[in-house]
């Protein structure tokens, strides 16, 4: 058997950099973080990086471990131009995931201390931020930008997570961080859901009519 070591894929600035030759600057990577889970917000985040000054090993922040995530998001921080926004759940169940997410993207740009030129987002929609933009598929294991801004909406969701767990204790939303895991799903059985839950997801719905279900007649 022959095996062929296949070398794992890094981030470039080469769109970033082809984008600010053609006069394009300054360009703005996005992403965001939380689609999935059933409680917490979608956070959003935007970063312009300054091409002499991007820290080293920045990559798509689901390659990463949360100690090294961390690190990076302190590096990005102090050399980098960082916007962040969040769409909470009462948002999500308003608008749908996808249209609050878009909405938290398109929020995050506008929170940049200056108006990019050209955006980057992850994915196959636009962020709605109105100035140009690229969609790239996999954008956050192609382009530096981006996979910064990815590092930086889990960072800061993984601590609003951490967060809740004070609040809403009982769920377990610091090690899940909102997922439908195993342990999410035995604590929703248990508590039903709390304020911070999606209401709109599948999973929740049925919690909320089980738990209706399961009241005493005039409680």
């Amino acid at each position: 058997m022959v095996r062929v070591r296949v070398p794992m894929l890094r981030p470039t600035f080469e769109r970033e950099a082809a984008l600010m030759a053609a006069g394009h600057a300054p360009v703005a990577g996005c992403d965001e973080a939380g689609r999935g889970p059933l409680a917490g917000p979608v956070v959003a985040a935007a970063v312009i990086l300054d091409p002499g000054r991007i820290p080293d090993g920045i990559d798509d922040s689901k390659k990463l471990d949360a100690a090294r995530r961390e690190a990076l998001f302190e590096a990005i921080l102090a050399c980098a131009e960082v916007g962040v926004a969040l769409a909470p759940p009462a948002r999500i169940d308003r608008d749908d995931i996808r249209q609050a997410s878009l909405w938290a993207l398109a929020s995050a740009v506008a929170a940049l201390p200056r108006r990019p030129a050209h955006v980057l987002t992850d994915g196959r929609d636009l962020a709605p931020c109105g100035c140009p933009g690229t969609a790239v598929i996999k954008g956050d294991a192609l382009c530096l930008s981006i996979a910064a801004a990815s590092i930086v909406a889990k960072v800061v969701r993984d601590r609003l997570m951490r967060g809740l767990d004070g609040l809403a204790p009982g769920y377990g939303f610091a090690g899940h961080k909102g997922y439908p895991t195993a342990a999410h799903r035995r604590a929703l059985e248990a508590l039903g859901p709390c304020d911070h839950h999606r209401r709109s997801f599948a999973p929740i719905r049925g919690a909320v009519a089980t738990s209706v279900a399961g009241q005493e007649p005039g409680r």
